[in-house]
């Protein structure tokens, strides 16, 4: 059944509502005590808060949340949806490239808004409708995969990019935090129903275990794999979870997990920056929860403390990195973009600090975070902005970004709200899909 579907019967047939049982993720191993519990819960209530944050540090996230949520709010596509890649934060931005990776955060913005009362639910979930059924009926796919980059006003494919797998993970897990969160919303649970499921995960793993990074109507399969401990978590649970198209559980096994060391922390990482610990945590809550790897909940707690540490050593050749001011990510330069960060260090270092790199961490390290947040709020006003904090500043050049990105913006948001109250964590893990991908992939509480 598609919901578009002029064919749809009249009668309520037992295959029509088994079909609409599995567009609102309802369907698997339940047994009908669980099923009606579930069908009887209320959408989404507000979670209990767990971050241990005074009144005075509380303050400062929500002013934080309210400005990122700005950014996607009025970075939308009027008619797609689309969020942009990136937009100057101070003057009027022309640009019209989207992400898809962005859009993705920006559903999820959506429904933190609506918790937190910076919009309406109605603007709110018509704005997520819009969003949507643009993806689900006009936005080029490939398999069910998407572009990464795209025109935020047609949604056609921009910048020769490729169909990306991992970015295509991230507007998904998106997606079924609304179906979660709007769960009373029959045309919202169907449409990401219909989004997710079209996803063929089989064609990407056809001939290996380990994910290509995406492929091009030009050169096919780009010839890079996600064969190593990285951002790339989300989307193998994502494969893993799908009813359709499900990846085979040895591809979770089949990516490396490296040993890391750094100032007696041991871990395990990647030669990457700091965003690979978190954005697969942004949506999968991996609390109390172990594979038999690792706890990669206390394994990225590991990861940021070694990350804090290694920006203090360097303080010894940029002097503005201390206690309150440290966090380095892929992010922009006076240069241009730039891929760096460390240990081990990697990239051309040069003392500028990236706001989201510590924003991003605030569940694994929350009082050293703020420590750094209250310092950049209270004394490095150049580097605030009407939605949050820019993109990366150098005070050790006077150097300050006009622009914000929005992967960035997102991850300060959603980690922000995770660390506050766990919502999105509570809201995207009701979803089947990420219930069973972790079940498949061998995950158990302890």
């Amino acid at each position: 059944m598609r919901i578009d579907d002029p064919h749809t019967p009249a009668y309520l047939s037992r295959r029509y509502w088994l079909q609409c049982m599995a567009a609102l993720g309802l369907l698997g191993a339940l047994s009908p005590h669980d099923l009606f519990s579930i069908l009887n819960q209320a959408a989404s209530p507000a979670p209990n808060a767990t971050g241990p944050f005074s009144q005075e540090d509380d303050s400062l996230l929500e002013e934080i949340e309210k400005g990122n949520f700005q950014y996607f709010w009025e970075q939308a596509g009027p008619q797609t949806g689309l969020i942009k890649d990136r937009s100057n934060a101070f003057d009027k931005d022309n640009r019209v490239v989207a992400s898809i990776a962005a859009t993705g955060f920006g559903l999820t913005a959506l429904c933190i808004g609506e918790h937190r009362g910076y919009v309406s639910r109605r603007d709110a979930r018509d704005r997520i409708l819009l969003t949507l059924r643009f993806l689900w009926k006009k936005m080029p796919t490939h398999r069910g995969f998407y572009y990464h980059f795209a025109d935020v006003n047609t949604g056609e494919r921009t910048w020769d990019s490729e169909v990306s797998s991992v970015d295509t993970a991230m507007l998904l897990c998106g997606i079924l935090t609304c179906r979660r969160y709007f769960e009373e919303h029959s045309e919202i649970s169907l449409l990401a129903y219909e989004i997710f499921n079209r996803v063929d995960w089989t064609w990407l793993s056809e001939d290996t275990s380990l994910l290509p990074h995406g492929w091009t109507p030009e050169v096919g399969f780009l010839p890079y794999r996600w064969d190593y401990y990285s951002e790339l978590m989300m989307m193998y649970l994502l494969g893993l979870g799908s009813l359709t198209h499900p990846l085979p559980v040895e591809a979770w096994n089949a990516w490396k997990r490296i040993n890391f060391e750094f100032d007696g922390i041991s871990y395990i990482g990647s030669f990457a920056p700091l965003f690979v610990h978190q954005y697969s945590q942004a949506w999968f809550d991996f609390r109390g929860k172990r594979d038999k790897y690792a706890d990669y909940f206390e394994n990225s707690v590991k990861a940021t403390e070694a990350h804090r540490r290694f920006c203090l050593q360097l303080a010894r050749q940029f002097p503005d990195y201390s206690d309150d001011l440290w966090g380095i990510t892929a992010s922009d330069s006076e240069r241009g973009y730039v891929i760096w960060g460390g240990p081990p260090s990697l990239g051309p270092i040069d003392g500028t600090v990236v706001p989201s790199a510590s924003a991003g961490s605030l569940p694994f390290l929350p009082q050293a975070v703020m420590r750094v947040l209250r310092n950049i709020r209270d004394h490095y006003p150049k580097a605030w902005s009407r939605y949050g904090f820019v993109d990366a500043f150098n005070p050790l050049r006077n150097w300050y970004d006009a622009d914000v990105v929005g992967i960035d913006v997102g991850i300060t948001m959603l980690m922000a709200e995770n660390a506050r109250t766990g919502f999105v964590w509570n809201t995207f893990m009701k979803n089947l899909e990420a219930q069973r991908g972790m079940d498949r992939a061998g995950f158990k509480k302890y």
